[in-house]
């Protein structure tokens, strides 16, 4: 059974965690349906849970991975803006009170190894 986050902080945690296992079952249920995830400097723009989850893999081959490290998060209501060292995203909190990624713009263009 999937985990969902009760706040934008354990959101960004469970990205982290299902980067770090690799595990693209983990990834889909954090992001809405029609989310849109732009990894810059490895692949570009997707969008949707679908295509999120097929672009996991392609950021794992290159040794990409994704470190949480909020440095603020400002939540209005439902929804909240995560200003990362790596990225930005906003994150909405559903019906079933769990919050999902609505757009997550990541610089991971560092690898987890140095390159030669």
């Amino acid at each position: 059974m999937t985990q969902a986050a009760r706040t934008p902080e354990e959101l960004e945690a469970l990205f982290e965690d299902a980067f770090v296992l690799r595990d693209p079952g983990a990834l889909a249920p954090l992001f809405e349906p029609r989310a849109l995830l732009d990894a810059s400097g490895v692949t570009g723009e997707v969008r949707g849970s679908e295509q999120i989850t097929r672009l996991a893999p392609m950021l794992w081959a290159r040794e990409r991975t994704y470190v949480a490290d909020p440095l603020r998060i400002v939540q209005a209501h439902d929804i909240a803006l995560i200003l990362a060292t790596h990225g930005t995203s906003v994150v909405r909190r559903g019906a079933d009170g769990a919050w999902r990624y609505a757009i997550s713009l990541l610089a991971i263009d560092h690898p987890t190894q140095e390159e030669p």
